[in-house]
């Protein structure tokens, strides 16, 4: 049964490995694609607050004010975008809404489309400085959704964490080799570098696709990229009523 449970609808005790494994490897996969080009467009990443924060940090220690400003609202824009989501989940569990996730995604999805649009067709002035608040508000609203739904087993735009979690998982299973651990958690600890890795692999190989992408469509890619991500949680909702 749990197999069979839409990436994108059920979460805690009906929650599956197999379910957090494809919302990784997807959502990794779009979150690699729009960080990636946007740091081809124009040297910023809109959803590494790690780096973001330590930009931050080195233009208030040298009084860039300006600079640091525009760190400063990266980082803001992408708790909003969390803070968003969140309360758009709460609401929608206080009503029972199992859809409430996907509903989020397509709402990504819109203002992707969105972001496309004005990108190509009203060429604003400030094109970089719009690109990037855009896209932190809209991974800050992925990035919470993947943790809510998955229980933070899923974090699609924490590679640092990822990355660490692999350390963690190989180091365990390491110590199964040596008995040192019991082998019967042998399992549990592949389980979760199965996880781990798909989601630093998709993020790679969505970063690839993501240059690719705005080489050949330019900022259609972000069009294309969000109708895709309305399409896979349209797909959700709808294999969830069938569910029902």
């Amino acid at each position: 049964m749990n197999a069979a449970i839409p990436m994108l609808i059920s979460t805690e005790n009906l929650r599956s490995n197999a379910a957090d494994t494809k919302l990784a490897c997807t959502l990794a996969a779009v979150a690699g694609a729009l960080n990636t080009a946007a740091f081809e467009v124009v040297g910023f990443f809109s959803a590494n607050m790690t780096g973001n924060v330590s930009s931050l940090s080195d233009h208030l220690a040298k009084a860039n004010l300006v600079p640091g400003l525009f760190f400063l609202e990266i980082v803001c824009i992408f708790i909003a975008g969390s803070a968003f989501s969140t309360l758009l989940i709460n609401a929608g569990r206080r009503k029972n809404m199992r859809a409430v996730y996907a509903f989020n995604i397509i709402i990504e999805g819109i203002g992707l489309v969105l972001l496309g649009a004005v990108e190509i067709w009203l060429n604003p002035l400030s094109h970089g400085v719009m690109l990037i608040l855009s896209l932190s508000f809209l991974m800050g609203l992925q990035n919470a959704v993947v943790t809510r739904i998955s229980n933070a087993r899923v974090r699609t735009t924490h590679i640092s964490g990822t990355s660490t979690d692999i350390g963690i998982e190989l180091a365990m299973l390491f110590d199964v080799v040596r008995r040192k651990e019991s082998p019967k958690d042998a399992p549990v600890y592949l389980e979760r570098l199965r996880l781990h890795f798909s989601t630093l692999m998709s993020f790679l190989t969505g970063g690839v696709a993501g240059i690719w992408l705005f080489h050949l469509l330019g900022y259609g890619f972000l069009i294309c990229i969000g109708i895709s991500v309305i399409m896979l949680a349209l797909h959700n909702m709808v294999h969830k009523q069938q569910d029902l």
